[in-house]
């Protein structure tokens, strides 16, 4: 069996990357991550961050891009230099669901992006965490709401969805047609009475992958099993993102065996 490849959201090594993006590109990649998602450009130019990811053999598996990016007024400018850095999936981290105003507005901005974003060869993707899986005060569970009301891809966060009460791989096995990436994470969840949308990161803490209760095991199996690309993020800097991002990786390696 072929070496099995990683990839690394930056977030993870945010302690660097927020300073440098180039070296946070070199350290990750002699580390043997072979993929980025990136959190932020931090003011570098596309072409220059194309010939970073050159020079260290690096590819993109996507970004994280805040809604505003893919506005109308926005999304041309996005678009342009996610094809010069060779970005094919653009995802959106967060969103504001507080409202069901804002939940329609949310959704139809999704819908009508993910059109001119497939023209382009891009896809959209929702990136959840655990809010989404509870009923908002309007009575709504805004990932049903993306599942049912758009076609964007669902970059499933695992631990979140865990933290949330949900089996990761069976979450992931009912909607496997809208998964083409995950993220692959660990920790300490919160407590089964904090299930609900105002109190659902309390007491959670956040781990490198092994450390903690998370399944991780089963959902990398999972995402071999169906092609889909996994991206470490680990949520904690300790007592670096780089010294973290290498005890998960070095686990991943460890079960490669």
């Amino acid at each position: 069996m072929s070496k099995i490849e990683y990839g690394l959201q930056l977030y993870s090594v945010r302690d660097i990357s927020e300073k440098d993006l180039r070296l946070a590109l070199k350290e990750v990649a002699s580390l043997g991550y072979k993929y980025v998602e990136f959190a932020g450009f931090f003011g570098n130019p596309a072409d220059t961050v194309k010939s970073w990811l050159n020079e260290y053999g690096l590819t993109v598996s996507g970004t994280h891009t805040g809604m505003d990016c893919i506005a109308d007024d926005k999304i041309e400018e996005t678009i342009s230099y996610h094809l010069a850095i060779g970005c094919k999936n653009l995802i959106i981290p967060w969103a504001d669901w507080s409202t069901e105003e804002k939940l329609n507005d949310n959704i139809d901005l999704l819908n009508r992006a993910q059109k001119r974003l497939a023209n382009e060869g891009i896809r959209l993707g929702y990136h959840n965490h655990s809010e989404e899986f509870f009923k908002t005060g309007y009575g709504k569970v805004v990932e049903d709401e993306l599942i049912s009301r758009t076609d964007v891809d669902l970059e499933i966060d695992t631990f979140w969805a865990f933290n949330a009460g949900k089996d990761p791989v069976e979450l992931l096995d009912s909607i496997k047609d809208r998964v083409h990436i995950i993220h692959l994470k660990d920790g300490i969840p919160t407590d089964a009475t904090n299930r609900n949308i105002g109190h659902a990161f309390d007491g959670v803490t956040g781990l490198s992958l092994g450390s903690g209760k998370a399944p991780v095991k089963a959902v990398r199996e999972w995402a071999i099993k169906n092609g889909v690309l996994m991206v470490v993020e680990s949520e904690e800097l300790n007592p670096t993102g780089i010294e973290e991002v290498k005890r998960c990786i070095d686990f991943l390696r460890s079960l490669d065996k």
